[in-house]
């Protein structure tokens, strides 16, 4: 096992053996109604919810690369589609940033590292086809606002989202916390 996950699990055989979980129980109903969508870029794991005034136990968090829906049957749409009906979810806050990885990304770097790291010819060709293209998958966006704004119109779109759900697009500053409309 890695130093890292030894140095993580030390701390947390003590954090719970000191109790330090108490001041974040809570039940997984979202006292706010709340979804946010969001960068999974690490400046935002604890700027974000303290710029919103988020606690713990306020809002359902989903984070992916870039803060996008790529899929109107992917993971972060299913995890919309179960907090809305299973947590009577009534708001969805779509956060991109500025600075962010996904802006102006050129896929085929990261292919290459894919097959420097040794993924075959072959298991790209297990993905690829009619139906999908890994190097599409892989794409970023070229303005933070205009992906904000299809990320919005996405889920306003998709027909399983319930009309009375508000959902609205921000982009965030990552260094300041500054939060401005985009939709």
């Amino acid at each position: 096992m890695k130093q890292v996950f030894k140095d993580i699990l030390s701390y947390n055989e003590a954090f719970v053996e000191n109790k330090e979980y108490l001041p974040y129980q809570t039940d997984s109903n979202p006292n706010k109604k709340l979804a946010i969508l969001t960068c999974m870029d690490s400046r935002l794991t604890e700027l974000l919810p303290a710029a919103l005034g988020i606690k713990n136990g306020d809002a359902k968090t989903i984070k992916n690369a870039g803060g996008m829906i790529t899929s109107p049957v992917g993971s972060t749409i299913r995890s919309l589609v179960v907090s809305i009906y299973a947590f009577d979810i009534k708001q969805v806050m779509v956060i991109g940033h500025d600075d962010c990885g996904m802006s102006h990304v050129d896929n085929s770097p990261l292919i290459e590292k894919m097959k420097e790291r040794g993924i075959s010819k072959e298991a790209f060709e297990t993905f690829d086809s009619d139906k999908f293209d890994t190097a599409r998958w892989l794409e970023g966006f070229d303005n933070v606002e205009e992906s904000v704004a299809k990320t919005v119109d996405a889920i306003i779109n998709h027909p399983l989202i319930s009309k009375d759900v508000e959902v609205r697009g921000f982009v965030i500053n990552p260094n300041t916390g500054k939060l401005r409309v985009v939709k």
